[in-house]
């Protein structure tokens, strides 16, 4: 076997041990969001903290912005003083993952006694404290327990101070706790796995397959970037933020050897927890180029060094410490987006329309009321949903898909079990994608309360009740965000609201935009939609142009189970 092949091998297999590292995180974690919802990353790092794999399981902003973190822990805990067992920890957003309720855990990786890498992971825990997850905080001390880059284990010793901190100052202290041994037992068990590889192929080191990984990864990414046009294009998009509107402007450079995705012109820093740091800004503006421009290329450091993010300080995306930063995520989450409309500039025909953009995300607070059952005790639940990707060039946007967090839809089942909360109904919602030769993804239609004898907050993080998806090339906007009570009273789409005993909330969640004329959508798609109760009959005629006769058609073919 020559050594580009053996090398091509091990690289394989290097991803196969940090997909079993994050199994491992999801089969054993305790928070819904980790074990239903897939918000979690792993990967394997050089010993210069420069990461060689991810895991296929987790979302960019997890796996992109934690390829940064490894070596803020190499530098804040010293290289001399780690040992075998050791565990490391954090939730700095600004050295990790972007807000508090990510957890990243770090372990040393030793091999026949010698240090030869790291192994990371991160998960979002359900509650770490303070107003709890929502936008409500004024700055980051009221957004939770702060853990600053530290050991979690000494030489295998569990730090029983550490733990006892964490429950005294969480809501939901089994779950945070059994997440973080979670963590520290899916890098023992991506350890495991990575030392028997290097049994398995007689190596001392992981020195000459990170330098085959980061060679081939750069010239790779290097030759395609060199392949496009050079050009600079600017765009802006607006999206709701917490009291005011909010602009991320982008200017982007194909270069020949680098892509540079500038957010100068971009919005300030919100009062309101919807602010971004920029390591997970970049996360997600990495992401968007990479998708587009070297999507077959595996994510590591040399595969993401070429594209360059730069913001002005104190803009939205490049928030500093103390800025109230819990639901980074929205922010981050329309960075593509915004990426994409510069893009879609130099390189037409290639990118998507304006999806939902963010995760359409609400936690509920339960507390027992006057009819409530024996034992009955304060509860937070989380629940990730999605509304509809943006339609594509060639093809439909999907329905109720989170892009580009690809984090999953929680199951009704997981939801119900983890506190006394009913979802009542969860569907797709009709006429929610927007029309064009391309229709956008439909969003999703939710009616959620409480079991008798609980009232409970809801604490909505949700955006484009003003501002819906722009459709691209002529395609129409998708449907906005709604959210009311069951009496009828209008909620805001973020901020922590409560909801009397009894009552239900209703969520209508944003619809992806649609992509070129709707002249030209073909009437047999247009027919299917109908069919499949994507489009109500009357958008089916008065948008797209349906006969009376064609409706009717659908309509009967609907009855009779056809597509």
């Amino acid at each position: 076997m020559t050594d580009a092949v053996a090398h091509q091998v091990m690289w394989t297999r290097l991803i196969s041990v940090v997909e079993e590292q994050a199994q491992a995180l999801v089969r054993t974690a305790f928070s819904t969001s980790v074990r239903e919802a897939g918000d979690l990353s792993a990967g394997v790092y050089d010993t210069h903290g420069r990461m060689l794999a991810q895991a296929v399981t987790g979302t960019p902003g997890h796996v992109n912005a934690m390829a940064d973190a490894v070596a803020h822990f190499i530098r804040r805990i010293g290289r001399d003083t780690m040992a075998e067992g050791d565990v490391y920890v954090t939730n700095d957003p600004w050295e990790g993952t972007g807000h508090l309720h990510d957890i990243t855990m770090v372990t040393p990786a030793f091999h026949r006694g010698a240090l030869v890498g790291f192994l990371a992971c991160t998960a979002h825990v359900v509650d770490i404290g303070g107003r709890g997850f929502g936008a409500d905080a004024d700055s980051v001390y009221e957004e939770g327990l702060y853990l600053p880059i530290m050991r979690f284990a000494d030489r295998g010793a569990v730090d029983e101070t550490l733990i006892r901190l964490v429950r005294g100052n969480v809501r939901e202290p089994d779950q945070v706790v059994g997440d973080m041994y979670a963590l520290a037992t899916c890098n023992e068990v991506g350890q495991r796995r990575l030392s028997a590889m290097l049994e398995e192929f007689g190596l001392d080191t992981l020195d000459a397959i990170a330098a085959f990984i980061l060679e081939n990864s750069r010239r790779a990414t290097l030759e395609r970037i060199a392949a496009l046009p050079r050009g600079t294009a600017s765009s802006a998009m607006t999206v709701d933020g917490f009291s005011a509107p909010i602009t991320l402007a982008v200017t982007l450079t194909l270069a020949e050897d680098h892509i540079l995705c500038d957010f100068d012109g971009t919005s300030g820093v919100d009062p309101k927890g919807i602010n971004c740091p920029l390591v997970y800004a970049k996360a997600y503006a990495c992401y968007a180029l990479k998708c587009a421009v070297a999507p077959e290329i595996p994510n590591n450091h040399a595969s993401l060094a070429p594209f360059r993010v730069t913001a002005p300080e104190n803009t939205i995306v490049n928030a500093r410490h103390p800025a109230p930063v819990a639901l980074r995520h929205i922010v981050g989450h329309f960075v593509p987006d915004a990426v994409y409309g510069a893009l879609d500039q130099l390189l037409p025909g290639v990118v998507p329309a304006e999806g939902a953009g963010c995760l359409c995300n609400f936690q509920l607070s339960t507390r027992p009321g006057a009819g409530a059952p024996a034992g009955a005790r304060r509860t937070e639940v989380l629940a990730f949903n999605s509304g509809g990707a943006g339609a594509r060039p060639a093809l439909d946007g999907l329905n109720a898909t989170a892009f580009p967090s690809g984090v999953m839809t929680m199951p009704v089942e997981a939801t119900e079990h983890a506190g006394p909360v009913v979802i009542w109904r969860k569907e797709l919602r009709p006429d929610s994608g927007g029309p064009g030769r391309q229709r956008g993804g439909l969003g999703q239609v939710m009616e959620v309360g409480a079991r008798p004898g609980h009232a409970f907050d809801v604490s909505a993080m949700l955006d484009r009740g003003a501002h819906p998806a722009r459709g691209r090339q002529g395609g129409g906007d998708g449907a906005p965000t709604r959210l009311h009570r069951d009496d009828g009273t209008e909620m805001r789409v973020k901020g922590r609201q409560p909801v009397p005993e009894g009552g239900r909330v209703h969520l209508a969640f944003p619809g992806g935009g649609g992509y070129g004329p709707v002249a030209e959508r073909d009437p047999a798609a247009v027919r299917r939609d109908l069919i499949r109760g994507y489009v109500t009959p009357e958008t089916a005629a008065r948008l797209y142009g349906l006969t009376e006769a064609q409706v009717a058609d659908a309509l009967d073919a609907a009855r009779r189970g056809e597509e």
